[in-house]
């Protein structure tokens, strides 16, 4: 069964660890691609935040050891998009990661950690890229793990009664305001109990927002 797996390298051992260091808190994130060269990984990455805080950003990638060139492709107020051409060792570790047939979903950088998300064909395979990677000495760390069920719905890792569930509350409007339906009336309609009911839709809102933010990374 495929898998989704969110992992995290840290800067200092893959890409940008000295952009990341002499530049402000920008928020760094691939575009995502449909498809590219393979010998290309994260070929396009952009930066943001406000504009004064991209001074310096140019020149400290051009002495970034992890990059060969950079080229900037679009430059908005809050936002630049750089064409990337990274040295071998990072393309190395990227490999690492992609080795067994994975795909990178999305990347992004949160404090100083790269944030991968990536889809693998099976859990063994994600197995195999962990044991390989942390052989070659990459700190590799598994955030989160989920099956790719035969439908999107375990993108998000809910159970088939949550997602149920879910698609029913926002159907019959429980989520309106005001509520075009209450608790009582859904759970009569799914035949489970008011309890059960309850308990389903906090594990539901629960996972999804677990999915959708990282909490207890130690950054503030």
């Amino acid at each position: 069964m495929s898998t989704i797996a969110e992992l995290t390298v840290p800067a200092r051992e893959l890409a940008l660890r000295e952009t990341l260091e002499a530049t402000d808190d920008l928020d760094v994130e691939i575009e995502r691609v449909v498809a590219y060269d393979p010998d290309h990984v994260m070929p396009y990455v952009w930066f943001a935040d406000d504009e004064a805080a991209f001074d310096g950003l140019d020149d400290a990638l051009a002495d970034d050891p992890t990059v060969e060139a950079a080229e900037r492709l679009t430059d908005l107020d809050d936002e630049r998009l750089y064409r990337m051409h990274w040295v071998d060792d990072v393309t190395v570790i990227l490999h690492l990661l992609t080795e067994e047939r994975a795909t990178v979903m999305d990347a992004s950088v949160e404090g100083r950690q790269w944030r991968f998300r990536v889809l693998v064909p099976e859990r063994e395979s994600l197995s195999r890229t962990y044991d390989f990677a942390t052989e070659q000495g990459l700190t590799i760390e598994v955030r989160k793990i989920h099956r790719l069920e035969d439908d999107r719905r375990g993108r998000y890792g809910l159970t088939d009664a949550q997602y149920e569930t879910l698609v029913a509350a926002l159907e019959r409007g429980y989520y309106e305001i005001p509520r075009a339906v209450d608790m009582d009336a859904l759970s009569d309609e799914l035949d489970i109990s008011h309890q059960a009911l309850s308990e389903r839709l906090r594990r539901a809102h629960l996972t999804l927002v677990e999915e959708a933010i990282e909490v207890g990374s130690g950054d503030e």
